[in-house]
């Protein structure tokens, strides 16, 4: 997840009540997400449904109210920037909000910010058409009056999430304590409060990949042209809500009314097709333009593994990694399907958890093993040796290797080397009792505490028909 350019999409369901007029009506669904899709949304609970649907996307911002305000009388709020005395009076904007931001006053026409003064504009009014908040509009018709409960569904850019880890090693490392955070990440303008929410575990299939990360604010810049080097300025925005037009219907989202905060925080994981849905167990609220972190479990005393481990390619090793290795098992702790994210590992010293690398898992179903390469070692190190007789390199038909792990630790520890070859090869004459790992032979040493552990082995060339 990149929580500066959220490109994930939400589903967002809701329902509100209003009081419909007989006969034609437009309902403006105020409060919706700013990224909304308005070809995805989906209206129930009229009684003759929906003749049309308009997203107004013209909404209040420092921009648009400047620029809707064009040869409109405001007030313009002046304070010295060294006495810090503050002014008031009348001026008229005169420009649009490209450039400079140019207003006219008694004295004439003048450039906001171009003296010893901060500028800022107070408005007395809304301008028609411009909406605090994002807004849905649908034109329907209904035989008669009454009160009606709609449901509104659609998708909206602009959000995402995703799984973070905590691994906290116990003494020894062979057990862990493990927890997971889930965080819920918006860049939309809209905020959703106590919403009964779900997050989706894998890819999800989209016909629909638009360049797009969730609504943005119009700026207004407080540009001084006289000046070599510009000043920007935060224009101060002071504006009533104004009422909706009469015969509309304004509607606003709904908060629910009673609290599930002091239940058990545990996420359910439930099937949806391939993918994983994992529903939160209390109402969340997500912030506009914000994150929120939601705890997902917390598992005990899980069987888990500190390795070393390396890629050898004819001989030469990669360098070794630090990896930590489970098994996604009820009876080794876990047992639950666990959505890809970043892990961070903690290991205690001196009473103390430190931190001793960071990685990240994809996602692994129940009963799957769960690796994560959290950092490069500095303690354990592997070399390889090209040991073929000089008789047999001229020959070309096999070489002879030599591997060496060296442990610098004050503790054994577990040395895993994969080896891979040509589909024209195969591995020979090993100095020590090698095992399978996708399909390739892998050396499985126990190292002792600052010491060699050593593998010689041949790879040989073979016919592939």
């Amino acid at each position: 997840m990149d929580a500066d350019w959220l490109e994930g999409y939400a589903l967002i369901t809701e329902k509100r009540t209003l009081d419909l007029p007989a006969g034609s009506a437009t309902i403006h669904f105020e409060g919706v997400a700013g990224g909304m899709l308005p070809e995805s949304v989906m209206v129930s609970g009229l009684p003759a449904g929906v003749r049309e649907k308009n997203l107004d996307a013209d909404l209040l911002s420092p921009g648009s109210l400047y620029a809707r305000s064009l040869g409109r009388p405001v007030i313009l709020r002046r304070q010295h920037r060294k006495s810090g005395k503050t002014t008031e009076e009348r001026a008229v904007i005169r420009s649009g909000p490209e450039g400079s931001v140019l207003v006219q006053t008694r004295e004439g026409f003048e450039a906001a910010n171009c003296g010893p003064l901060n500028d800022a504009l107070v408005y007395s009014g809304l301008p028609e058409g411009l909406s605090a908040r994002p807004t849905l509009s649908i034109e329907t018709e209904a035989p008669a009056s009454a009160r009606v409960t709609l449901s509104l569904s659609y998708l909206a850019w602009g959000f995402d999430w995703q799984t973070n880890y905590v691994v906290r090693m116990q003494e020894g490392s062979k057990r862990a304590d493990v927890s997971a955070w889930v965080t819920l990440a918006s860049s939309d303008p809209t905020s959703f409060t106590d919403a009964e929410t779900a997050v989706v575990g894998g890819e999800v299939n989209r016909e629909d990949e638009r360049d797009y990360a969730g609504w943005r604010a119009e700026r207004l810049e407080f540009r001084c042209f006289f000046r070599p080097v510009p000043i920007y300025r935060s224009p101060v925005m002071v504006a009533p809500m104004m009422e909706g037009d009469v015969g509309d219907i304004i509607v606003t989202a709904m908060r629910r009314q009673e609290s599930k905060m002091d239940a058990p925080v545990t996420v359910v994981a439930e099937g949806l097709g391939d993918l994983k849905l994992y529903r939160m167990p209390v109402p969340t609220s997500v912030a506009s333009n914000a994150q929120k972190q939601v705890a997902m479990f917390e598992k005990r005393d899980v069987k888990v593994a500190i390795v070393y481990t390396a890629d050898i390619f004819d001989g030469d090793p990669s360098e070794v990694a630090l990896t930590l290795r489970a098994q996604n098992k009820l009876e080794d702790g876990l047992g639950i399907a666990l959505p890809a994210g970043p892990v961070a590992v903690f290991e205690p010293l001196q009473n103390e958890q430190m931190l001793i690398g960071e990685g990240g898992i994809g996602d692994r179903a129940v009963g799957q093993a769960v690796e994560a390469v959290i950092a490069a070692a500095t303690q354990v190190r592997v070399d390889g040796n090209d040991i073929t007789a000089p008789e047999d390199r001229k020959r070309n038909r096999w070489r002879d290797f030599e591997l060496s792990v060296s442990n610098a630790n004050r503790w054994p520890i577990t040395f895993e080397g994969d080896l891979h070859v040509d589909d024209d090869e195969k591995v020979e004459r090993t100095s020590a009792r090698m095992a399978k790992k996708n399909g390739r032979p892998l050396w499985k040493a126990q190292v002792p505490a600052n010491g060699i552990s050593t593998l010689r082995y041949r790879v040989t060339q073979i016919e592939v028909e």
